[in-house]
């Protein structure tokens, strides 16, 4: 992370490799707040239980979410702070980065939140996050043994 004088607080973690797995983490959530689905593979350090893990997450994204409609200057009605918005109302915000990683975000018309965590030099991710969304649309809603609103197993 930088600062206004440039001096790096702390080291970034080294480049991603071209056959490396960039992916930290991945959920899934639906619009009541619900994870239907997460999933781990670079994560060393776990200091929360899954289901603080799931509540911070959902929180972050429905705060980030909330401002983003706040400051959204192409539009003169812009609601109160912690009002929750409508999927594809106000602005919305893809991504966000920090020195250790980068966050990438999609949410559907119907509400489902997917989100990446991943290296934070890792292009952008908006076509992958198409392509998950297209295969759980494909494996999971069209499954008639799935019942809509419990975790993908």
């Amino acid at each position: 992370m930088q600062f206004f004088g440039g001096s790096e607080i702390s080291p970034s973690p080294p480049v991603p490799t071209a056959s490396g797995n960039n992916a930290h983490m991945m959920y899934v959530f639906n619009r009541n707040g619900v994870c239907l689905l997460y999933r781990e593979w670079n994560r060393p350090l776990r200091t929360l239980n899954p289901q603080q893990d799931h509540k911070l997450m959902f929180g972050l994204l429905f705060s980030l979410k909330s401002l983003t409609a706040k400051m959204d200057p192409t539009t003169a009605d812009r609601g109160n702070l912690g009002v929750p918005q409508l999927p594809g109302q106000g602005c919305s915000f893809h991504s966000f980065r920090t020195n250790t990683y980068k966050l990438t975000f999609m949410e559907t018309p119907s509400g489902l939140k997917i989100i990446l965590v991943t290296h934070p030099r890792t292009g952008d991710l908006r076509e992958s996050l198409n392509h998950i969304y297209n295969l759980y649309v494909d494996y999971v809603v069209k499954n008639p043994l799935y019942s809509p609103g419990t975790p993908i197993r």
